[in-house]
């Protein structure tokens, strides 16, 4: 049975400020949301306990890094049967021009996020690492033009209770 998580308010308040800026101290959470910073601690302790808070990330810009082509990736895998959807899970997963991987319905079977040095470097990834795989029945690019962060990611209506998924 899925566990619910309440959040009133405050939590809300809190878990966006932390989606904003992950570093920001408890001392500047507490000043910001109006509690004490041992009852701010208390609550990002507990949102972590239950699962709303799972981890913090760095990001990188991919562009700084050598890589200021992104591109998108619908690959078709055939026969799609649970002996080679791991391993090619595992195996693009390990690339590391992946920057992120998605089971998808559909005609397609994954959605795969790329960021590569040019269109060169693109076309052997392409060719090398997917259309080269015999489970690979087909890969279609589309090559990313501007790209927006979205959220923060909060449940739709205030106070209500949470599903922790499932």
């Amino acid at each position: 049975m899925t566990e619910s998580v309440a959040l009133d308010p405050v939590d809300l308040h809190i878990l966006r400020l932390l989606q904003n800026d992950a570093r920001t101290t408890y001392r500047e959470l507490a000043a910001e949301v109006g509690v004490a910073p041992s009852t701010c601690l208390d609550r990002v302790t507990r949102l972590r306990r239950s699962g709303v808070i799972t981890g913090h990330r760095l990001a990188l810009d991919p562009a700084r890094l050598g890589r200021g082509l992104q591109a998108l990736l619908m690959v078709q895998v055939r026969p799609h049967r649970r002996e080679l959807i791991g391993p090619f899970v595992e195996r693009i997963r390990a690339l590391p021009e992946s920057l992120a991987l998605f089971h998808l319905t559909g005609p397609d079977d994954y959605l795969v996020h790329v960021a590569v040095t040019d269109m060169a470097d693109l076309q052997r990834l392409v060719l090398d690492e997917f259309t080269s795989q015999r489970e690979v029945a087909r890969v279609e690019t589309r090559l990313i033009f501007q790209q927006w962060e979205c959220g923060p990611l909060l449940p739709p209506a205030t106070g209500r209770q949470v599903s922790d998924g499932g």
